[in-house]
């Protein structure tokens, strides 16, 4: 199936992703890895919530962790919209397409839309956020592997042409894509809106699930030095995959679990896709360089492992093609 032409006047404008609220089973165990390990900073805390943002956000947070009877599964993944506007026809954007809509409250944001998609990942979509001072110029506050930003999201489809034909009729723009050269049928895809490689990526597999939450570091020594740190703390078992450059994205990358298991990318050097005419690059599923340039193939853990989102059931996926997979 080819990827399906971007729109590029959708019925609402997102901008970008912003945060992700994480089921854990103990609190303070995350917050140590999320603050001491990595390095994010905390915005505000409660006995059953921490909040946290990266180093150059100015938004009140990218992450939130929620303490759970779900540990291991996905709240919800938030975005943000253009203008308030927005989100009115947001709501009827999705009411459209026969998804569920409601207004929900949530701590430190303004009005804020709660849908899913077509495959039930749960999205939250939002205008404003409380704004707090930047702290990108206080160096003493720079922990673990420094990170900057939240990057991006992965998730398994069962159905990734699906996926990408749904994330494009509202804006999403495929910059690279994995096919399927038996059935033709995409294997993986990245799409944008904020003029990187990707906001949101599809991944073929047991669906819906999180694959990976990403957060963008200032050098590849950054993730080097988190290697160090990670091997010296009691948690290099937590290492997953990496560090690699992709042949998708061209970054550097390092892969990491959390205490409950969610994968956490650690990311850096990929490239600037703002032109709506941009084609997107094709890759073949058996090219050993797809997965990293160097040609070292992931781990199977890496094709199998993801958290669920709560209360969502899942699918098999519909194409059984695989990727080199590391021995």
């Amino acid at each position: 199936m080819p990827v399906p032409a971007p729109n590029l006047y959708p019925d609402f404008n997102t901008i970008r992703l912003s945060h992700v609220c994480l089921n854990v089973q103990d609190l303070a165990a995350s917050r140590t890895f999320y603050t001491e390990i990595l390095g994010l900073q905390v915005t505000d805390e409660s006995d059953s919530h921490v909040y946290l943002r990266a180093m150059e956000e100015r938004g009140h947070h990218c992450m939130i962790l929620q303490q759970s009877d779900q540990p291991g599964t996905v709240e919800v993944l938030g975005f943000k919209t253009f203008d308030e506007e927005d989100l009115e026809k947001a709501e009827a954007y999705f009411k459209a397409k026969g998804r569920p809509t409601e207004w929900v409250d949530r701590a430190y944001q303004g009005r804020t839309l709660l849908t899913s998609d077509n495959m039930g990942i749960p999205l939250e979509f939002y205008h404003k956020m409380d704004r707090l001072a930047p702290i990108h110029q206080k160096y003493a506050l720079y922990r673990g592997v420094k990170p900057l930003r939240i990057d991006h999201f992965n998730c398994f489809s069962n159905d990734v042409d699906a996926s990408v034909a749904f994330y494009s009729d509202f804006g999403f723009r495929v910059t690279e894509y994995t096919e399927d050269e038996d059935s033709k049928k995409l294997w993986a895809a990245w799409m944008h809106r904020k003029g990187g490689v990707h906001d949101m990526a599809f991944t073929n597999g047991t669906g819906p699930r999180m694959h990976h939450v990403a957060f963008w570091v200032p050098t590849p020594l950054n993730i080097i030095d988190l290697l160090d740190l990670m091997a010296t703390t009691g948690y290099v078992g937590n290492i997953e995959r990496g560090p690699g450059r992709h042949g998708i994205s061209n970054a550097f990358f390092l892969y990491v679990l959390d205490p409950d298991g969610h994968r956490i990318e650690i990311y850096c050097s990929d490239y600037q896709t703002v032109d709506p005419d941009l084609e997107p690059i094709k890759w073949d599923l058996k090219d050993p360089q797809r997965q990293t340039l160097w040609g070292a193939a992931a781990p199977e853990s890496w094709f199998k492992h993801g958290s669920a989102f709560a209360g969502v059931a899942t699918q098999d996926a519909t194409i059984k093609a695989s990727p080199i997979i590391a021995p």
